[in-house]
């Protein structure tokens, strides 16, 4: 076999089939199995080799070649030579009778293009060099002439169908489609010429970008050429200039757009190993220049060798040859980029082109493996996770320990408020930093002799009353010489918490419980054959002496840190500690928080227990570690670890539920916990959990409900003196009670007092009664317009009135009184003197608000100071017309 050509081109409508030329031209085709055991392979891909069909060798000075298109032929090739001419050829014995036929013109000179009408399969174009007069470009039919003709007949006779180019060159040239011709002539310009009427330019435009013209096959009014480094994409709609530039750092040899996927064009530099990949976003045509997007990427099929042509696969996706400059030749699969989308449900999926569409269900065991918080959220709505009546049923549906143990201690606190152990005002779930006054606490101390120990030394405890309730939300609910604590360490060791269990006993100086402790897991170990060192700890303890120069005080220091066991670690720091100095215990990590908050309470004085709760807060806040909610309570402080936890983990679910269930009203109101409100219910609707997110709305609902404030005007008749206030804003009342206005959707239009039917006032401006709404297409600001713009008004002088932002608006642009024959100007002047005026202008009606809430507030702390109301009594007050009711 002779060397491998430079040039490699796919056969149109042969799929495993394709050829390359040089000198000589060779035939190819691509199977998984050796069809011809003889023939030589070549080694294309891994798994397809190329096996050697054919050799034509009859032609010399081949300048280009392209395979005829029709589907019923085998390959058929229109091969350009130097000389001009244009010779249909074949391989073997291929019966056709156009083999053989040549189409020159009358003066040689060579060939640049050749190409087959991809419709028209029997028209064959070609662009020639310039001589004189003669045409540049020609189309010849090559399956004219009957088969009776000799050669000599159809040498002096076959004439080319069209011709057009006279004295040019043509550089290039590409169908775009079977009747339109792009041609690039004189290194100059680009034409668009329609073989049916030869003497008409479509379309031109002046470039030297006229080589390698290529259509696009997705879009025929797209086409792509090259001059020297450049590359140019042209609209053909829009042909002044090119739609496109692409400057490389080398000169181009090749350009070819993908037959697979649209806006996608490859190029090729001389003496590089690597293509370059071109996808092209079009805009839109327009009046506006605007480029397409453009993303490039560069692939290299052969490593360490120059390439010297591709060819798309015309019809398997992003696949191409390459032909190197030493004959090797690589069947390659461009990686196509993944684009992932992740829907709500879960639902991870994925495209690989156009082959397959990949889907990833939420019940996919990867979930399981990445622990993803999405499938967690989902899985706790369904079982109503964070709605539980009892708060520590949250915590068993919760999967997940430290939230588990926060639900637990909102129960506990929530009880402990109940029952009066633990006394706060302000919320139902204090701290330890809330229950502590950190100001000034004043504890007294308590020494204390080790009850086991024979002529033991005194330790010094701390006690006060805001210790002991610290001590209560901590879960030490025991006194040191009470049957309850024997009854707590029980309870852990039953749940296999034998350490914690042992340490607790030795904080409370229960040297004989710990040891029982340790002696009763070690046995159990024993029996199921584990090995442990539980009985060596517990002979050291058993040893325990409080002289500070004895020799079991100097071993247990040295060997403390050999223990794995945080809490085994703690008890000997705790017997051997020197001076009140608890740092080896308070600092161990390893234990819980309630246990280490616990220790402090009991055993530090009160200036360190206040810098060592300060400290630890801070730090379980920046930690985002749901236990500080021991030390920080429901409050401003809890709200910032949970936005820590948050965004730490995802789990915007736990942290919505924990402060509806546990946040007081003004701490859910801040923008950041109705932000998280609002992501919820976002999950909840993108999952379709309607009925989850109705009784979510509802627990947000009934939360913000309990403290609201209650109605503070109201409006009676001056005739019978009934309230007239309920039906003016729109609170529910029972339809006995008022049957006369009878039952309706709407909101409720009265020209009268609904239980004596006297007639009410007219707004002065427009002329309704009081009591009706104001017309919804009235707009007295951009913004909502609060409820105070329906509230009746009226002038002290003269007492004519209305609807507060009809009023305000007439005096916006009047002095004087909107009754006829009135000349009043009082309300004018009141209204711009008086510094609580009522306007219906948002900020001021905002400012209103806010300042009406803080004269209420002070007034009922006045009164509940001097009656001993409770919080929840409000003071109402009416607002009588006794002189408009007769005014128009």
């Amino acid at each position: 076999m002779g060397s491998v050509g430079l040039e490699i081109l796919w056969s149109p409508v042969h799929p495993d089939k394709f050829i390359t030329w040089g000198t000589e031209i060779y035939l190819y085709q691509i199977s998984p199995t050796k069809e011809v055991p003889d023939s030589p392979q070549l080694k294309t891909s891994t798994t397809n080799p190329a096996t050697l069909l054919a050799t034509n060798s009859a032609h010399r000075y081949i300048k280009c070649i392209d395979i005829c298109p029709q589907k019923d032929n085998d390959i058929l090739l229109a091969v350009g030579q130097a000389n001009g001419k244009v010779v249909l050829a074949s391989f073997g014995s291929f019966n056709c009778d156009a083999v053989g036929r040549e189409f020159a013109p009358l003066h040689p000179r060579q060939c640049n293009s050749v190409a087959w009408n991809p419709v028209d399969t029997n028209v064959i174009a070609v662009g020639l060099e310039k001589f004189r007069n003669e045409p540049a470009v020609s189309l010849w039919d090559a399956f004219r002439c009957p088969h009776h003709l000799t050669d000599e007949f159809h040498k002096s006779n076959v004439k080319a169908i069209l011709e057009t180019g006279i004295s040019e060159t043509a550089n290039s040239l590409g169908w775009i489609n079977p009747s339109c011709l792009a041609v690039g002539f004189n290194n100059k310009s680009l034409k668009i010429i329609d073989r049916r009427d030869s003497t008409k330019v479509i379309n031109s435009t002046m470039t030297k970008a006229v080589y390698g013209i290529n259509v696009e096959a997705h879009n025929e009014n797209t086409l792509a050429s090259f001059f020297e480094n450049q590359i140019c994409v042209w609209d053909m709609r829009n042909f002044e200039k090119p739609i496109s530039t692409i400057i490389r750092v080398k000169p181009i040899s090749k350009i070819f757009w993908c037959p697979t996927r649209p806006n996608r064009l490859a190029s090729l530099q001389r003496d590089s190993s690597i293509i370059m990949l071109h996808d092209l976003q079009m805009a839109a045509v327009g009046t506006e220049d605007v480029e397409p997007t453009l993303l490039e990427r560069a692939i290299q099929p052969i490593s360490g060798h120059n390439i010297t042509s591709f060819s798309w696969h015309p019809s398997c996706e992003s696949r191409l040859l390459t032909i190197s400059l030493s004959g090797s030749i690589t069947d390659y699969t461009v990686a196509e980029r993944i684009t992932l989308n992740w829907l709500p449900c879960s639902q991870l999926i994925w495209t690989y082109g156009r082959k397959s569409l990949k889907v990833l269900k939420e019940n996919d065991n990867l979930y399981s493996s990445m622990n993803d918080i999405s499938v967690k959220i989902k899985k706790r709505a369904i079982s109503n996770y964070g709605l539980k009546q009892e708060l520590y049923k949250n915590g068993d549906l919760a999967e997940d320990e430290a939230l588990k143990n926060l639900w637990y201690w909102l129960h506990l606190s929530r009880s402990l408020v109940e029952k009066g152990v633990v006394k706060s005002s302000s919320s139902r779930h204090p701290g330890v930093i809330n229950v502590i006054n950190l100001d000034g606490l004043k504890s007294r101390a308590e020494p204390l002799t080790w009850p086991d120990v024979i002529n033991s030394a005194y330790i010094r405890t701390y006690r006060s009353e805001e210790r002991d309730a610290a001590l209560q939300l901590c879960g030490w609910k025991f006194e040191r010489d009470s049957s309850a604590l024997v009854e707590f360490v029980e309870t852990l060791q039953a749940r296999g918490l034998y350490s914690r269990a042992a340490a607790i006993a030795v904080f409370n100086l229960r040297l004989r419980l710990a040891i029982k402790v340790l002696t009763a897991e070690e046995e159990n170990q024993n029996k199921q054959n584990k090995t442990s060192n539980l009985s060596v700890v517990a002979m050291a303890l058993s040893g325990f002496t409080d002289e500070r120069t004895s020799i079991w005080r100097e071993h247990c220091v040295l060997s403390r840190a050999r223990l794995t066991d945080p809490y085994l670690r703690a008890s000997f720091a705790f017997l051997t500690a020197e001076n009140e100095n608890y740092d080896n215990v308070l600092n161990e990590t390893g234990m819980a928080v309630e246990d280490r908050v616990g220790f402090a309470c009991t055993f530090l004085n009160d200036s360190k227990l206040v810098e060592f709760l300060l400290k630890l807060t801070e730090t379980l806040i920046d930690e985002g570690d749901l236990a500080g909610m021991l030390l920080t309570g429901a409050s401003i402080e809890g709200a910032k670890l949970l936005q820590k936890y948050l965004d730490l983990t995802g789990d915007v679910q736990s942290v919505s539920l924990l402060a509806v269930r546990a946040f007081p009203l003004e701490i859910q109101l801040d923008p950041n916990v109705q932000n998280w409100f609002a992501s919820y219910q976002q999950i909840l609707d993108s999952r379709r959990l309607w009925d989850q997110r109705a009784h979510f709305d509802l627990t947000l609902n009934t939360a913000s409900q309990c403290e609201r404030l209650q109605q503070q005007v109201f409006v009676s008749c001056n005739f019978c003196g009934k309230s007239i206030s309920a039906y003016i804003q729109g609170v529910s009342r029972t339809r006995a009670q008022y049957a006369r206005v009878g039952p309706t959707n709407n909101k409720l239009k009265m020209s009268s007092c609904p239980n004596c039917r006297k007639p009410l006032p007219r707004c002065a401006i427009c002329l309704a009664h009081m009591g009706t709404s104001l017309n919804v297409g009235e707009k007295f600001s951009d913004k909502k317009v609060s409820d105070l713009s329906s509230w009746f008004t009226w002038c002290q002088s003269c007492r004519h009135g209305g609807h507060a932002g009809h009023v305000s608006s007439w005096f916006e642009k009047h002095i004087e009184c909107p009754v006829t024959g009135c000349s009043c100007q009082r309300y004018f002047k009141m209204i711009r003197r008086s510094p609580t005026r009522i306007e219906l202008k948002i900020d001021d009606l905002q400012e209103f608000e806010r300042v009406r809430e803080k004269l209420l507030e002070k007034k009922k702390e006045e009164e509940q100071k001097k009656q001993g109301k409770t919080r929840d009594e409000r003071i109402g007050y009416y607002v009588r017309q006794k002189s408009l009711m007769g005014q128009p």
